[in-house]
């Protein structure tokens, strides 16, 4: 096993940010992360870097404990923080060229042109890091992470700042640095956690509340249903909340709503029912496919 957490607590103060949380991920998977702000996402990813420790519970990291060997797992990691700190002074290749010395790297120059190339610092190689956008300050967190073959990678927020573009860069980036490794990834854009994922965490107040191959977790809402519906005149909300089998009105603009329906039986009819009691117009009424989205949205709110 890459990672065993096994019943990791984490108190700030009167704050629990972890609780009697476990997980395991075996080598070679790449797993995405979700869990809404103060969550304890970041939390849990330091504790496995042992940049902190946690109040109770145990972490192994390719069988070794953080409490008994954290610098040898701080080599086995390559960790990229949330708010990616960095050398803001330092030219990116003098950065990086600092980073092969703290790893004792065989060959640097060649590591570092390999990493360069891989995350698309070629031009910006001889800039200094401060005067980089966010996006490429970003392309370095990751160079970092990555420069010393790490054999698991913890990854908070990678794509933050990135645009369209270049998210796609990295997210095939990450797919190809993670194909024979462990990946750990936080991120709040669902379609990177499905385009790179193979297996979904969420966690929210600090407890773990679905763990699922990504393939599998709508299986869990197969029974469910989401509807868009729109109506020409406003309407009374609380009035089509009644209807029968429909869990959650929200709305998504002027008068158009997307329907959580938990019923097995077809609700349409009452919907038409419903308008024609209102004196409504309907103009629009079709099936939306569920998303990772509804399903965090499900399980996570409140």
């Amino acid at each position: 096993m890459s990672i065993k957490v096994s019943n990791i607590t984490k108190i700030y103060g009167k704050q629990k940010a972890l609780d009697n949380l476990s997980i395991e991920i075996k080598k070679g998977e790449i797993v995405g992360l979700l869990g809404p702000n103060g969550a304890g996402k970041s939390t849990l990813m330091k504790i496995i870097s042992c940049y902190i420790p946690p109040t109770s519970g145990q972490v192994e990291v390719m069988g070794n404990s953080i409490y008994e060997k954290p610098l040898k797992i701080k080599e086995l990691i390559g960790y990229l923080p949330e708010n990616n700190p960095l050398y803001n002074e330092m030219y990116v290749k003098e950065y990086l060229n600092f980073l092969a010395g703290v790893f004792h790297i065989k060959n640097k120059k060649e590591r570092i042109s390999e990493i360069i190339e891989l995350t698309g610092l070629q031009k910006e190689q001889h800039k200094k890091i401060g005067a980089l956008s966010k996006g490429y300050k970003q392309r370095v967190g990751l160079a970092q992470a990555f420069i010393h073959n790490p054999e698991v990678l913890i990854l908070d927020e990678p794509t933050s700042g990135l645009d369209p573009n270049q998210l796609i860069e990295i997210r095939n980036v990450i797919k190809e640095v993670g194909a024979d490794k462990t990946v750990l990834f936080s991120s709040h854009i669902m379609q990177e956690v499905e385009a790179v994922c193979d297996r979904i965490l969420i966690i929210k107040d600090g407890k773990l509340i679905a763990d699922s191959p990504k393939n599998e977790i709508r299986k869990l809402w197969q029974d469910k249903e989401i509807l868009i519906v729109e109506f020409k005149e406003e309407i009374d909300v609380e009035a089509l909340k009644k209807i029968e089998g429909i869990d959650n009105v929200a709305k998504i603009e002027g008068n158009k709503y997307r329907l959580n329906i938990g019923s097995k039986d077809d609700v349409r009819p009452m919907i038409y029912d419903f308008a024609k009691k209102e004196n409504l117009t309907l103009i629009g009424l079709q099936s939306e496919e569920i998303s990772l989205e509804h399903i965090f949205q499900s399980l996570t709110s409140n």
